[in-house]
């Protein structure tokens, strides 16, 4: 692959200068590696790249048959580490800690046809029913978790114009914002509104030309990367909208949602070029001189870069700031959206690339201190005891909710942070490891791209939605007293 090749040209001296690294501490951006590697898209293509030999390698080995993953009906305790969805069965037997399985589906029973699950995003309706958008390879598909966590298909929208891999949906107010990296596919404005009277036993097959409340079709080639929400303001946002050479670099392209029917873009932010994940709050925090701006976190590929975006023509950076073990900036959360003081970060690629505070491939999670906007300080990290890759993960009430592809679900306790941003008293207190086919390898886990994309963990019934790549959709609750 003409990518990996390119990327060897670079690889050995990279290697060479991180693989010393054993703490993490904020750096500069190092402007030579960075236009090499990340600017020029050699490392993204060769992300890619990597990732589409796993999808081969699973797809030959049989891993999206569906007929492997029959549905788990019945409430499935984790008793003494494990839940035995199948008795017998090693890949029905999970290992586990203070979650349990209520219900599982798989892609096909989820209404796909090309297997391939990727994002999700919930939603709760005005008299609290609990639905959830699931990302798949040929759309998004929706369901409700009923009181009992059951899993009941409604129906799905089809993609906008091919199928893909990559497929991220986010929540903005009563609307689900779709995005994906097909080309032509635009971004996908549904309202979730139209799943509260459909008959379970007639799913819809929703129509991108009658059904959609908004649809924009203003991305340079139709892609974008993800899709981030701000539901406190009018807007959406895209980024990794290629190619990197349009106008907007692949930065943050802001859409004004105001009128979902007419999704319109004032502008973006391209100084720092292609952005890979976000999220962008209203400031609340110690750096008062931004009190009420609006300021998107951006994970840059090399780079935590912090913008403000409040005036939507003249978008400016506050900060551009690498660290030690940089393999892959990839997605990270703000400890408490009240109190901007401190994020965590996720890097995709140090654990398999071997470097830094990853370099034993067991997922790091990154702690910044951002309460200098301008200046934010890596103050620690914490590792997880699992062998894998890190993904997504977000917070809810002090807990990070994490879905680490093959190790599964984590959930750490990061109450202790404002106290000691060392890590040092970070805790995992649950996990459901939904892919038990590595549990057999050395060290209980590949580092490789397979198992869970994402999840969704903010209801307030306590059911959580892990979507996976090659089985399906998994609701889990955690046992009573574990967030205590």
């Amino acid at each position: 692959m003409r990518s990996r090749n390119m990327l060897s040209m670079f690889l050995p001296a990279l290697f060479i200068s991180l693989s010393i690294l054993v703490a993490g501490k904020e750096l500069p951006k190092d402007e030579i590696k960075g236009a090499q590697l990340y600017d020029s898209g050699i490392r993204h293509a060769n992300n890619i790249a990597l990732k589409m030999e796993t999808v081969a390698r699973q797809e030959e080995a049989g891993r999206f048959n569906m007929a492997l993953y029959p549905e788990a009906k019945d409430v499935v305790e984790c008793v003494n580490g494990t839940a035995v969805a199948q008795e017998g069965n090693a890949n029905y037997t999970f290992r586990c800690h203070n979650i349990d399985l209520y219900h599982f589906l798989n892609h096909a029973d989820l209404g796909s046809k090309l297997v391939g699950g990727s994002s999700t995003w919930g939603w709760t309706s005005p008299d609290g029913r609990e639905f959830v958008a699931i990302g798949q390879r040929d759309g998004a598909a929706f369901a409700e978790i009923t009181k009992q966590g059951k899993l009941v298909y409604l129906g799905r929208l089809p993609e906008y114009s091919i199928p893909s891999l990559w497929r991220e949906i986010r929540g903005y107010r009563d609307f689900m914002i779709i995005g994906s990296e097909a080309v032509g596919h635009g971004i996908q404005i549904f309202d979730m509104n139209k799943l509260l009277d459909i008959d379970p036993a007639q799913p819809i097959t929703f129509s991108n030309s009658k059904d959609l409340v908004g649809h924009f079709n203003g991305l340079p080639n139709g892609r974008t990367h993800n899709v981030v929400t701000n539901p406190e303001t009018g807007f959406i946002y895209s980024v990794g909208a290629q190619p990197r050479n349009s106008t907007c670099k692949s930065g943050l392209i802001f859409i004004d949602i105001s009128d979902p029917s007419n999704p319109t873009s004032p502008g973006c932010a391209s100084e720092d070029g292609y952005v890979h994940d976000a999220q962008c709050l209203i400031y609340h925090g110690p750096d008062t001189q931004y009190e009420g701006h609006e300021i998107c976190y951006g994970y840059n590929e090399d780079t935590l870069t912090i913008y403000d975006v409040t005036d939507k023509k003249n978008p400016k950076i506050l900060s551009i700031t690498s660290y030690e073990g940089a393999a892959y900036t990839h997605q990270g959360w703000v400890l408490d959206s009240k109190n901007q003081h401190y994020l965590l970060l996720d890097d995709e690629y140090d654990e398999h690339d071997r470097v830094g505070p990853g370099a034993d491939g067991h997922p790091v999670t990154f702690i910044w201190d951002i309460s200098s906007l301008k200046a934010p300080k890596q103050t620690g990290y914490y590792k997880s005891g699992a062998r894998g890759i890190d993904h997504n993960q977000y917070v809810v009430d002090g807990f990070a909710m994490q879905s680490n592809y093959g190790t599964g679900f984590r959930v750490l306790d990061v109450r202790s942070i404002p106290d000691d941003p060392t890590g040092k008293g970070v805790k995992e207190v649950a996990f459901f490891d939904i892919y038990p086919e590595d549990d057999a390898e050395t060290g209980g886990g590949v580092v490789d791209f397979v198992g869970t994309w994402g999840s969704y963990a903010y209801f307030k019934s306590g059911y959580i939605f892990v979507n996976t790549m090659e089985r399906g959709g998994f609701v889990l609750k955690m046992k009573d007293g574990t967030r205590v």
